[in-house]
Order: C-alpha cells, then structure tokens, then sequence
C-alpha cells in the first residue's frame, strides 16, 4: 500500500468524523452537551463506543506484538481476566455513588468527603495521568503513520503529531462528549471489523481455514495463557489478576474519560448495563487481539519476516510488526483494513480523553458546572481554550517520549499508570472505607507525592528486598496502599460520620 494511498484513507477517514460532528454539534454546543452529552445518551451505543475507547491503538499493535515474547506470550489475557472483575466491582459500587452525587466530574465526590485540597489533588493527578497515558497511545499511531507515510514526503515527526492532533481538536472542540457518542460507535464499528477481517485475511493467507488456524495458534509457542510456574516473576497469575482488578478500578472507574460516558446514560440502571454489555465484548475481543498476534508471528515465521526495528536505536520494534506485515507482506484490501482499524482504535481513544481532559479542567478548576461564575460567551471561549491546551500538552508530551522510548507502549502505559493512579486509589479507598474519619486536607498533596516516590524505590530495588521479586501492574496496590496508610497517619475522628 502506497503512501498516497494510505494518506487518501485518512483523509477521507476524518472527513467522515467532521461531517457527523457539523450536524451533532450544529444541533447543540453547550456545556451540558460538551460535558454530559444533555444526559440522555443510549446504553447501548455506550458500551459499544467505550470498546473503541478502552481498547486503543496499544491494543491493537502493542498487544500482538509482545505475544512474541516467551516470556509472555498470551500472559495479557490473565490481566483482562483482572480487567473484566474491575470492571463488575466499578458497576455495582462506584456507578451507583457517582449517580446518587449527581457529578458532572467524579472528583467532586473527593472535595464532599475529603476536602477542597484533596479534590484538586484527585483532579490534578488524573489531568496528569490521563494526559501522559493518551499521549502514550496517540504516539503509537503517530510513529506508524511516521514510517509508513510522513518519511515518504520528509515530514517531521513533531508536524505529524501537530496534524494529528489538530484534526482531533477540529471535531471535539465544539459539541464534546455528544459528538464523541457518535463518532466513537463508528471508530469502534471499524475496529472491531478490523479485528475479524484481519484473523481472515492472515488466514487466507497461509491456507487455512479459521478454525485450522485456531488450532496453529493453540499448538504455537506463542499461547501460553496461565502462568503459575513463579510467583517472583511479574507474568505470575495472581499477580495479573490482581493488578488487571486494581488498574482498571483506577484507570477506568477513578477516571473521568470513562466514567463521563456512563454518567451520561440517563439511570444507573442504563450504565450498570452499559458496564455489563462492555466487559463481555471486552473480554472477547481481548481473545482476538491476541490470536491476531500469534497468527502474526506465525506468518513471519514462514514467510522469513523480521521483526522491524527502531529507525534511531536500532532495537526490535515488536509494536511495529503488524504494521509491517499489512502494509508490506498482504494485499491492498487487508492493508485498508489494517488502517481503518488502527486509525479508528486510537483516535477513538485520544478525542475521548480530550473531551475529559477538558471537562475536567473545566469543571474542578473552573467551575464552569456553577453557571453563576461565568456568562455563557465565556465559558464556550474558555472552555475552547482549554480544549486546545490540552491538545499542545499532548503535543510536548509525545515529542518527549519519543525521544527517550525505546519499551513496547503497552508495558509502558501500565506502568506509569501504576505510578500516577496509584494516589487516587487510596484516595478513594480512604473516603469510601473511612467515613468516621477526615483528614488534614493540606496534607494530602504531600501523601500523594511520596507514595509513588516510595514505590519507585520499591521496584527499583525489588530484588535486593525481596529476593528477586519482581513487581508488575500489582504494583498499583502498594502505591495505594501507601497512600491509604499516609492518608489514615492524617486523619482524626469526623465530627459527623459522611454519608458518601
């Protein structure tokens, strides 16, 4: 597939996405669309936008990619199991809180219980968090795009993230969470049939059928599942289930990008639903992802096709082979599916977090939900500004990065995120655990500044401490506890017991 060709998709890809957004955001452009979607979105179309969101492009290259690892190979898929029991326990517990408070952001939930200090804590560690871990998964596409496009006609790297996220901040600025509904159920629609498409067209390719190739990749080298051989090593079982319960509690129930759409079905009873819908097909179509991978590998293998390297370091690239093979090794077709699919699984997951970002921003720092504080002209021009903040952020963001990454995205994402969420997973488990005690409110940023510098000890120095022991994504549970422990050295009995 040509550099034309591809540019040509995109192209036409984004003029899709501004159409819907002229007619969504023609129809309403207020805070409440922009932050709430008016409140009346559909259940279903949130929980099948959300796979688009939750997914993104790391799953859909990062995550085949390291199934080629012996050490890995299908270890994901016990984390996802983790994945799956987060999401039920964000249903039935922190759903049901969010929608008896009404929030519009889910850290004022933080300023009622704990105090105005802790709230902006709790909002500042998800702006941060949320802004790293999106500039994350926009890079991935970003280098793709890079290799396989934008070194053809010399563009820099720095203009093709600009461009990127120019063309996200043109049809989210205006109508938010509302145009995100709609745009995300498409994006997640070609995701989710790139998926299938591309299981078929591997399989075509080495002459077998679906279920022949299922059986390839059950007798491979690459499908190893469960791994209970060492508990020291960071693939262990219950290290990745624990990990997959607590991340995703913190990165998807503690996170505004996520818990905005389930706050804009109009019941609990809708986005409890929604939440039940997402975790099967979330499950599922993780068990595709990593087949892809090792169908993948198994292409390569006998088609003598080297894992491609990085074009500085000149390490393997295992998030690059997918790419690789789609666009240099199948057919024009596979190719257009390969990046509808990736195009569509990242940028629905960065116009999201966006939205978010902004939102959050908007409403914890600006107060932008007191209609009071400001006239409507205002807050729309605010509101836009923050909006293309956010986006120059992400900007620095991924330029940095890609100077210093040399790691598959996806290991990297989960461990940052064990670093940031980290805070705000005791936050919460301190409001919801200990409501006849408060804490000295001034003191919480301090907390949550030495927990993850305490962890980061930790694991740098695991096997000195502990024998070898090797931390991985359960390393999110020490840093909240840490927190949880800071929290509770702060705290004196309430005067009156919260009702949060």
């Amino acid at each position: 597939m040509t550099p034309f060709a591809i540019l040509t998709l995109i192209i036409i890809y984004f003029g899709i996405l501004f159409i819907i957004s002229h007619f969504v955001s023609n129809k309403n452009s207020g805070n409440d669309a922009f932050f709430k979607a008016n409140k009346n979105s559909k259940w279903y179309l949130v929980a099948f936008g959300m796979i688009g969101t939750a997914l993104s492009g790391v799953t859909f290259i990062s995550v085949p990619g390291e199934v080629g690892n012996p050490d890995n190979q299908f270890k994901y898929f016990q984390f996802v199991l983790g994945n799956a029991i987060g999401f039920i326990i964000i249903a039935k517990v922190l759903l049901p809180l969010y929608y008896r408070m009404n929030l519009t952001s889910i850290y004022s939930y933080i300023e009622k219980r704990l105090g105005t200090v802790s709230y902006k804590t709790a909002a500042s560690i998800f702006l941060i968090s949320r802004t790293i871990g999106s500039s994350f998964r926009l890079y991935l596409v970003v280098i793709v795009l890079q290799r396989y496009v934008f070194d053809f006609y010399h563009i820099p790297f720095g203009v093709t993230v600009l461009i990127s996220l120019l063309l996200i901040f043109a049809y989210t600025y205006r109508g938010g969470l509302k145009t995100i509904i709609i745009t995300d159920t498409l994006q997640t629609f070609f995701l989710v049939s790139s998926v299938f498409l591309t299981i078929f067209f591997i399989c075509n390719s080495l002459n077998l059928s679906v279920f022949e190739a299922f059986e390839e990749v059950k007798n491979s080298n690459y499908s190893k599942v469960f791994f209970f051989e060492d508990y020291m090593k960071g693939t262990y079982f219950w290290k990745q289930i624990l990990g997959g319960i607590f991340v995703t509690i913190a990165m998807v129930g503690l996170d505004q990008d996520l818990m905005q759409k389930n706050l804009s079905c109009a019941t609990i009873g809708e986005a409890q639903k929604n939440m039940f819908t997402f975790t099967g097909i979330f499950v599922i179509i993780n068990i595709f992802f990593l087949s892809v991978g090792a169908l993948l590998y198994i292409y390569a293998e006998k088609n003598g096709i080297a894992i491609p390297t990085d074009l500085i370091t000149g390490k393997p690239r295992t998030d690059l082979l997918f790419p690789e093979i789609a666009f240099h090794h199948l057919t024009l077709i596979p190719s257009i599916v390969f990046l509808l699919g990736l195009t569509a699984a990242t940028f629905a997951t960065t116009d999201s977090a966006l939205t978010a970002l902004t939102t959050s921003f908007c409403v914890d720092f600006l107060g932008m939900d007191k209609v009071e504080n400001l006239n409507k002209h205002n807050m729309v021009r605010n509101r836009h500004f923050v909006h293309l903040g956010f986006s120059f952020l992400m900007f620095l963001v991924i330029v940095i990065f890609n100077a210093i990454n040399d790691a598959s995205v996806v290991s990297m994402i989960f461990k940052i995120a064990s670093y940031t969420y980290g805070p705000l997973l005791g936050l919460y488990t301190f409001g919801l655990f200990m409501k006849s005690r408060t804490v000295h409110d001034k003191l919480v940023p301090m907390i949550c500044l030495v927990s993850p510098a305490i962890c980061f000890f930790i694991s740098k120095n695991s096997s000195l401490l502990f024998g070898d022991y090797v931390f991985d994504n359960e390393l999110i549970i020490v840093n909240g506890l840490i927190t949880f422990i800071g929290l509770l050295l702060i705290s004196k009995p309430a005067i009156n017991e919260t009702r949060f």
